[in-house]
């Protein structure tokens, strides 16, 4: 989630999608990471406009970013969805738009927004509704409106994901609806300390759900193959053309593209240092091919290095599009509950995106055999991430309002 999903990340924009510029962002962020850089600026009127148009001085600011402190203020079902609205999603394309009932919400899938061929079965895009469903029922809860969720109530195909019965009782607001509006997808480097396994065993609440699973990865020999599997399937879908090029149009640039589209990754959500995210918006955004070769690099050297321990949400039937859809509100589940005791998570699905990928174009498989070894017996993938405690807090990503995505 991307996602979702946000396991993709790289800081580069839109554009430059040629040649790279003689300066690009990731250039001189690996310049800087061997000691030192030096930033040449054609001209101070150049400078002063990067400046502004990539709003460095002042990040997270506008309306894009607005959701993030007014979700606790909208009361009714309008509030709970301005919860839902801050759920994870693949690439932060915030797939869906909801219908308020006089007594109901009904969530719809919204399937423009999805990554092509990065999610060609669309299993992501679906475990983001989920993450929105499990925001959406906290929300109501905390405003006293006892949700109850149907699942697809018009079939496993059709618009409508979930219809939320909303009625009367005590307003619950719990440790994860208090976490809602601190969770971010934090691609930083996490420290060496090992999050203990009652620690883990204890962010797991798979209470109401049927179907999807938690695997922890803790030991070091199966930790080092996924991160090695890891590190392969984003390789491999950087060398894929098309999942290159469906990942990199969701990469918003400057300041007016993310208050336009309010939604996609942004630098922000890179888990850069300051100085680092700084100097990256000074510069020409990168092409796509040098945005790539970053978020192996980043894969190898950040997120696989210092993870403190893989989780992988498993099933016996991932592409039922309701176990999709509970995944998600398990996952949306842990990542609350890890907020809650300063504990980082960052998606990582590249691995289910190859699989998936392969079984799309009739290529040999070659992933699912490898995660399947370190998985238990009948167990099937249905998405990763990786978790430890952060050295630098996550930034938050912007987001279409409630009354925006409010039909």
């Amino acid at each position: 989630m991307t996602t979702t999903h946000d396991q993709e990340p790289v800081p580069v924009a839109t554009g430059h999608l040629d040649g790279p510029p003689r300066w690009s962002r990731r250039r001189l962020l690996r310049t800087m990471g061997l000691g030192g850089a030096t930033v040449l600026v054609a001209g101070t009127g150049a400078l002063s406009y990067r400046v502004y148009d990539t709003a460095a001085l002042n990040p997270g600011s506008g309306p894009a970013f607005d959701p993030w402190t007014q979700w606790r203020q909208l009361p009714g079902p309008l509030g709970a969805v301005a919860c839902a609205v801050l759920a994870a999603s693949p690439h932060n394309t915030q797939p869906w738009y909801f219908a308020l009932g006089p007594r109901s919400i009904d969530v719809f899938v919204d399937e423009a927004r999805g990554t092509g061929a990065v999610d060609p079965l669309r299993r992501e895009q679906y475990v983001g509704l989920g993450c929105a469903v499990e925001n959406l029922v906290l929300g109501g809860m905390a405003r006293g409106l006892a949700p109850q969720v149907t699942w697809l109530p018009d079939g496993n195909e059709a618009g409508r994901v979930a219809h939320v019965e909303l009625g009367s009782g005590q307003a619950q607001a719990t440790p994860l609806y208090d976490a809602i509006g601190r969770r971010h997808t934090n691609r930083g480097p996490y420290s060496s300390q090992a999050v203990p396994a009652e620690t883990l065993a204890e962010l797991v609440d798979p209470s109401g759900l049927d179907g999807p699973t938690v695997h922890w990865v803790v030991d070091p020999a199966p930790k080092a193959a996924l991160s090695e599997l890891l590190v392969d399937a984003a390789e491999a879908l950087t060398r894929d053309q098309q999942q290159s090029r469906d990942g990199f149009v969701w990469f918003r640039n400057s300041h007016d593209e993310i208050q336009r589209h309010r939604d996609g990754l942004v630098l922000d959500g890179q888990g850069l240092s300051p100085l680092l995210l700084g100097v990256a918006k000074l510069l020409p955004a990168s092409s796509r091919s040098d945005g790539d070769q970053f978020w192996v690099n980043q894969t190898r050297t950040v997120h696989t290095a210092t993870a403190a321990a893989y989780g992988v949400i498993t099933s016996t039937s991932p592409d039922d599009r309701r176990t999709q859809l509970e995944a998600g509100r398990l996952l949306q589940r842990i990542h609350l509950a890890a907020t809650s005791r300063g504990i980082a998570l960052q998606h990582m699905n590249q691995i289910t995106e190859r699989i998936d990928r392969e079984a799309t174009t009739g290529a040999v498989a070659t992933f699912a055999p490898r995660f399947a070894k370190l998985l238990p017996a009948g167990e099937r993938p249905l998405l990763t991430y990786r978790v430890g405690y952060p050295l630098r807090e996550a930034r938050p990503t912007p987001r279409r309002s409630a009354r925006t995505v409010t039909r």
